[in-house]
Order: structure tokens, then C-alpha cells, then sequence
């Protein structure tokens, strides 16, 4: 027997790399992981306003540059609560994520208000198959024509729009998206001058992808991140799990990133790096300031621990069910 309440919080847009957390900055805004476990609590809801509940992932901001010198680097395209990332060249550009289901929109015309022109985006890639960063890939594909590249683990649902594990939950939908080139573990993208490294590092989905590249600024060289996930939120890890091998995964995760030190760390969520006050420090006049190889270490301990907290609790509940 399944426990409804993790089904509910699957059913919350699987909210869930989606859970966001500031590990040495302000708290978590009330609209992220205290909603999701206020749901979970509550039990099963008729309908779900996610604009309402998520405002942050709805929240317009400036694009801006975050790491690299002028015309070059990467620029934030993303909302406030959803991270999408602009990476310009001379032989067209390169998006990772794409938000939520109509927000295609919003990412190309952050590209507009940047001075580049978005139907020159040549290639798409993603973090993971939810529809929070997936639901806008399709709308840029259209415009723009570019290649969708993406893991092999999350192919089938970018192209079948569900979310695995939930294909039943019609609200976790993403328009479907065709995948021009799949991808294992270590595959580098090259193109014009820029080159980034794809490292799978499944658990909060089967293919979740974390994108390294090296960035330079004022003649250094600065290695950056765009980590996936390891947030539990909505995944069931038993009972039956999300996908099969899904605790292994998480765990393999957690060894692989065990010693990265990015310089820059980057995410999905801008809470997961503490964007906000970043971004308040380069306005200030500091050039380096999402500079900071210490945040990935703490934040990837916190998901950690974080993780097995939520397998102990999940073990228990299911244990209970199955005991009735």
C-alpha cells in the first residue's frame, strides 16, 4: 500500500530539486520546502496553484551577468526562484534549463534584454527531466531550432513529458521535448570556444546532470558548477521507489561530489547557492562575488544528511503501512 501523502508531495510539481536551501545564507523562503512539508502534513488536496504556493518560481528579476568577462561567461536568465542559465559565443548560444511550462518566453526575452538575439541559441541542456526546468525547453527548441542534448537516464521523460515514477500524476506534465543527443557519464559539449563536461549524478532523478566549465575573468581561470540536485523532496525511495536503484543512486552521488570545490557553485534554485545576497554583492562592486569554492562542500553535506533523514523516515512510515 502506498502512502498518500508521499504521492501528494510528488503531485506538488515535484517540487523538488525543486526544495531549495541556503546553506550560510537567510532561511528558506516560506515558499519552498516549509509549503511542501506543510502539504505532505495535510494529506491530499483537490487542486494545487503552484503560482500561488511557488510565487518565487513565477517572480520576474534583471538578467544578469554572474562569472566571466564582458560578452563572454554566464549570464542568469532564470526567475527568482528558478535558475536558468545564458551562455553566449560567437557560433550561437547555449542554454541550460528552460523553467516551468510557458516560460520559453520569459528565458528569451532575458536573452533580448541582454543584447543577443534568442532564435541564435544553438544548443539546449538540462539539469533533470521536472517540469520546473524542463517545462520551457520545448518553447525554446521551437524558436530557436537548437539541439536538445540530454542524459540517457532522462531521456524517456523529456520526451514523454512525465515525470518517472509519477507518470499517473498528470500535473507533473512537461510538453514534451525530441532529444537530438544523448549522453553518459563524462561527456564534454564543445562549441564555439566553450566547453562543458557533463557529470550524471542521479538520485533526484535517474539522469540528473551536473555541468562543469572553466570561466575566465580578469585572466583567471574559474572552475564552474551547475550542480543537478540531491534533494529528496518528492521522490518515494521505497515503497515502491520512484525508480529502481534510486537509494544507490543518491549515494553514489554523494561519494562522487564528496571532494568538488567549484569556484563558482550554480544550481536550478538560486536558494541553493544564495544568489540573493550574491548578486546584491556584485551590484556593490565586487567583480568575483559568486566566487566561493567553500559553499558547495557545505551545502552537498547538508543534502546528505538531509537524505538519510528522509529514507529513515520513509522506512518507517512504510513499515508501519505494511505492518497494518
Amino acid at each position: 500500500m502506498m502512502d498518500f501523502r508521499i504521492l501528494l508531495a510528488a503531485a506538488s510539481f515535484g517540487l523538488a530539486g525543486c526544495a531549495p536551501l541556503e546553506p550560510s545564507n537567510p532561511p528558506r523562503p516560506a515558499d519552498t520546502l516549509t509549503t511542501i512539508d506543510r502539504m505532505a502534513d495535510s494529506g491530499p488536496s483537490p487542486t494545487f496553484e503552484a503560482e500561488k504556493m511557488f510565487p518565487s518560481w513565477f517572480a520576474a528579476i534583471e538578467p544578469d551577468r554572474v562569472i566571466g568577462d564582458q560578452d563572454d561567461g554566464v549570464y542568469y536568465v532564470g526567475t527568482k526562484g528558478l535558475g536558468m542559465y545564458f551562455i553566449p559565443t560567437d557560433e550561437g548560444h547555449i542554454v541550460i534549463d528552460g523553467g516551468m511550462p510557458g516560460q520559453g518566453a520569459y528565458v528569451a526575452d532575458a536573452i533580448r534584454k541582454l543584447g543577443y538575439d534568442p532564435k541564435d541559441i544553438k544548443i539546449l541542456l538540462n539539469s533533470h527531466a521536472h517540469l520546473d526546468h524542463s517545462g520551457g525547453l520545448a518553447e525554446l527548441k521551437r524558436l530557436s531550432g537548437a539541439q536538445m542534448i540530454a542524459s540517457e537516464g532522462d531521456r524517456s521523460a523529456l520526451e514523454g513529458g512525465f515525470y518517472l515514477g509519477s507518470e499517473n500524476v498528470k500535473s507533473l506534465n512537461a510538453p514534451p521535448i525530441e532529444v537530438n543527443v544523448t549522453f553518459s557519464d563524462d561527456f564534454t559539449v564543445t562549441h564555439g570556444g566553450v566547453s562543458l563536461t557533463a557529470r550524471i549524478t542521479p538520485g533526484h532523478t535517474r539522469g540528473c546532470t551536473s555541468w562543469m566549465m572553466d570561466v575566465e575573468q580578469g585572466g583567471k581561470s574559474y572552475r564552474t558548477l551547475f550542480f543537478c540536485s540531491a534533494s529528496v523532496a518528492a521522490n518515494r525511495l521505497l515503497g515502491p521507489p520512484q525508480y529502481e536503484g534510486i537509494v544507490d543512486d543518491y549515494r553514489k552521488t554523494f561519494a562522487i561530489t564528496k571532494d568538488w570545490k567549484p569556484d563558482v557553485f550554480l544550481s536550478n534554485h538560486p536558494e541553493f547557492f544564495g544568489m540573493a545576497t550574491k548578486h546584491e554583492r556584485l551590484k556593490a562592486g565586487d567583480p568575483l562575488a559568486f566566487v566561493d569554492d567553500g559553499g558547495f562542500p557545505v551545502f552537498i553535506a547538508k543534502m546528505e544528511k538531509n537524505f538519510e533523514a528522509a529514507l529513515q523516515k520513509q522506512t518507517l512510515k512504510h513499515n508501519a503501512i505494511m505492518s497494518e
